[in-house]
């Protein structure tokens, strides 16, 4: 017979232990839904340790609540350190890309501030219509670019001459970030800018070539950005 556990015993255990702590449940359900002091639970616990097994018997044969928050008001999603687990949690079980937590952040906002997992931060991004968009152009220095990111602009609509920018193709993210003036090098350069808004515009855009074009396009400027860098880092 399994010794009676609590909610901090199998919290515990979930780090390493993780099949242990699906067979406590058996016999002590009320378990599954149950949090420390601090609100953390075997869904948060899970996440941060990636045991998809766990969370989806929690969440399917226990029943536990996908949006449980802990004591600041975080769901299991801001726990999270793989692509893969976000994406367990967003797109198999539905958690909400939108809660924001005691602080007003978002999970997609909290991993870019922090800048521990750029990835993750860049996989929630993508999810929020016209976030992933809207890097393209601001870093091109496009003055609509951040009203498109915040939906203040319709598709196709014009703003002082510029097309806002359009989404990242599929597959393809971009991490945003900041840097002292004194790093920025060179003005963007304004080929780029009209390259980008050219393919905006075009009623094509959401074909495979316009697509294709798109992504080489974004593809061969990054590159430059990297060996720029590379460059200032040999000389310096």
């Amino acid at each position: 017979m399994l010794p009676q556990q609590t909610i901090d015993k199998l919290l515990n255990l979930v780090v390493d232990k993780p099949d242990e702590v699906l067979q406590h449940l058996q016999s002590a359900p009320q378990l599954a839904n149950q949090q420390d002091r601090h609100g953390y639970s075997l869904l948060h616990a899970a996440a941060s340790y990636n045991h998809p097994h766990v969370i989806d018997q929690l969440l399917s044969d226990y029943n536990v609540s996908p949006n449980l928050v802990d004591e600041d008001g975080e769901t299991a999603l801001y726990s999270v350190e793989t692509v893969d687990m976000a994406r367990l949690l967003v797109e198999q079980h539905n958690l909400d890309t939108n809660h924001r937590n005691d602080e007003g952040q978002t999970a997609a906002e909290k991993f870019e501030a922090e800048g521990d997992f750029p990835e993750i931060a860049a996989y929630l991004s993508s999810l929020v219509p016209g976030g992933a968009a809207a890097s393209i152009l601001s870093q091109t220095g496009n003055p609509s670019a951040e009203q498109a990111g915040a939906g203040t602009v319709a598709p196709g609509e014009a703003t002082n001459g510029a097309v806002p920018p359009p989404p990242l193709p599929h597959g393809m993210s971009l991490e945003l970030g900041t840097m002292a003036e004194s790093e920025m090098g060179e003005a963007p350069d304004p080929e780029f800018r009209r390259r980008i808004e050219e393919l905006a515009a075009r009623p094509d855009f959401e074909s495979e070539e316009t697509q294709r074009e798109l992504r080489e396009l974004v593809q061969d400027a990054l590159g430059g950005m990297a060996g720029e860098s590379n460059v200032r880092q040999r000389t310096s």
